[in-house]
């Protein structure tokens, strides 16, 4: 139902060990992973003759790689406008025109490594994004455009520091874009990390689009600051949104991306933490059908 569908983001558990990452996951019982950061290096820059290693080192484990977690479309409109910024995960900051050459660099990564998903964003956040909504929605049909001919599904994801920060603003987006080959991210920790109510409300705005589902719980502190906190301990009601999606007849898969890590503690740590947290929501929101997988 959930569990059986679950993968993780490698490096949320051993950010400098890709193996070691890999034999936690097969241990934790999951089969599914998305690649972002292989032993410092972020996949969109790694050579052919890397990507072969680390498709063998996912093979001999029998995992499959769902999805590539690019840095696609995090860059500025416009150099010359005041934007936000975010992380990257080791990706140097390059032009729009440079992201549009990464994005073919990337789906032959991904075909490499037998997914067929790429997540993606919506450029810098502008201090007013709706004013440059068509140039944002111009530059995402060409990436589709390239993803449909390609037959690789750009998934773009609600991230604060961009401009389809929160749900509403990325189900307008792919609305607007109209391609087979560009779905939404749902990440309701984001939503929550933003300050925005993730459940119903956002979810509600991106459900129509939605195509994969990140795991991560969030909460804003009294002075403003948000902190991420592993599942069941934010403001995201888990329950009610893994019930929702079922009931709305969602089929595709969920990943683990905690960016959560206990004072003094690890990221494993932190992964193993929201992985146990989960599945205790689960059986909750599923009594009769989750047991104890």
């Amino acid at each position: 139902m959930v569990l059986n569908r679950l993968g993780i983001l490698t490096d949320e558990v051993y950010p400098d060990d890709f193996e070691k990452s890999l034999d936690w996951i097969v241990e934790q019982g999951l089969g599914h992973i998305e690649v972002r950061v292989v032993d410092g290096v972020n996949v969109s820059n790694m050579s052919d003759e890397q990507v072969a290693a680390v498709r063998a080192k996912i093979d001999a484990r029998g995992l499959s790689v769902t999805a590539i977690a690019s840095p696609l479309y995090k860059c500025a409109l416009d150099p010359t406008r005041k934007v936000a910024s975010g992380d990257v995960f080791g990706q140097a900051e390059e032009s729009v025109e440079a992201h549009h050459e990464k994005l073919k660099r990337v789906i032959a990564i991904a075909k490499m490594l037998g997914a067929g998903n790429i997540r993606i964003f919506s450029f810098w956040r502008e201090v007013e994004p709706e004013r440059h909504f068509d140039e944002i929605v111009g530059h995402l049909k060409q990436a589709a455009a390239v993803a449909e001919q390609e037959g690789v599904m750009l998934l773009q994801e609600n991230e604060p520091s961009c401009n389809g920060g929160f749900a509403e603003e990325v189900g307008h987006i792919v609305r607007a874009v109209n391609s087979p080959a560009m779905k939404a991210l749902w990440d309701p920790g984001n939503e929550a990390y933003g300050g925005r109510p993730a459940f119903p409300e956002g979810y509600g705005f991106i459900k129509d689009v939605l195509a994969h589902v990140h795991i991560k719980d969030a909460y804003v502190l009294p002075d403003g600051s948000s902190r991420c906190v592993p599942v069941g301990s934010g403001n995201v009601p888990f329950i009610a949104q893994l019930k929702a999606l079922q009931e709305d007849g969602y089929k595709g898969l969920f990943t683990i991306e905690t960016h959560y890590k206990p004072e003094g503690g690890t990221k494993e740590a932190g992964s193993r933490m929201t992985l146990d947290a989960l599945r205790v929501l689960v059986r909750e929101a599923f009594p009769s059908t989750e047991g104890t997988k």
